[in-house]
Order: C-alpha cells, then structure tokens, then sequence
C-alpha cells in the first residue's frame, strides 16, 4: 500500500509491480450483477450457465477487470491515479468459487505528460484469465502529508 497518497510520477520505477487476491463467490457476482445491471444468465443462472459452451455460470469480465481497476486505484500507482485507458483480452473464464490474482507492473513512465503504463493480468491458478494493458494518469508527486 502507498500510505493513502499514492506514487507520485518521479517514485515510480519500470518494473514495479502490484498484485491482490480476490475470491469470487456467489455473492460477489451477484452484488456486481446488481450494480451493473448485468444479469446475463451465463453469470445467474447455474441450468442456462451448464448448457452453453462453458458447461457452468462464469463472472462477469467487468468483473474480473474490475480487480485490476482495485491495483491501480489503491496499490500502483494508487490514490489520485485516473485511468486514461486500457485494453483487456480475456484468455478463459473465471468460474465461480476461484481466486483471481491480479497483477499490474509498470511498463513505461512519461514524466513529462504523466503517464504511466503498466502491464496487467489476472491469474486463477497460475493460469492467465486476462491481459490488459492500462494507462493511468498520477500526480507530480504525493502530498507533503504522505
């Protein structure tokens, strides 16, 4: 964690990383669903879920990203970091009752325009579930309380 001030632009190094665990349960995907709006029955509905492709109900892909959304906001870059952008490619499902880990790992820093770029994956298992490739926006430096 970065004390609750976040890296500033000129403390972040290539290659340093960031990573969380998160367990998707029932609930959690039912409290995204609500949230979202999304209640596609491949996340809700276990009999619809088990006849499609996936063979049983799968998270949201918003969801799963939303976790790399959790590393950038609070660990790397951290608070006062805003996204500019990213691009996610989802490598296979993440069902319910598994433990995602979620990665970003800075890739490039302008130190000019304040940007950074971090590599980012989630993992179940040790396998890839999603890549993305993120853009955060952070500040000059932290605040002189940090």
């Amino acid at each position: 964690m970065t004390g609750g001030e976040g890296f500033g632009i000129n403390e972040l190094e290539i290659g340093q990383t960031a990573e969380i665990s998160r367990l998707v349960d029932d609930e959690t995907v039912r409290r995204f669903a609500e949230v979202s709006g999304d209640f596609n029955p491949l996340h809700m509905d276990e009999a619809y879920a088990a006849r499609s492709p996936f063979r049983g109900r799968i998270a949201h892909g918003a969801l799963v990203a939303s976790f790399i959304s959790c590393v950038l906001g609070n660990h790397l870059p951290g608070p006062g970091a805003v996204f500019a952008g990213m691009t996610m490619r989802f490598e296979r499902p993440v069902r319910i009752g598994d433990t995602v880990v979620a990665r970003a790992t800075v890739v490039d820093i302008d130190i000019k325009a304040r940007k950074v770029k971090l590599a980012c994956v989630c993992e179940v298992d040790g396998q890839t579930c999603m890549e993305a490739d993120a853009e955060v926006v952070v500040r000059k430096r932290r605040s002189a309380s940090a």
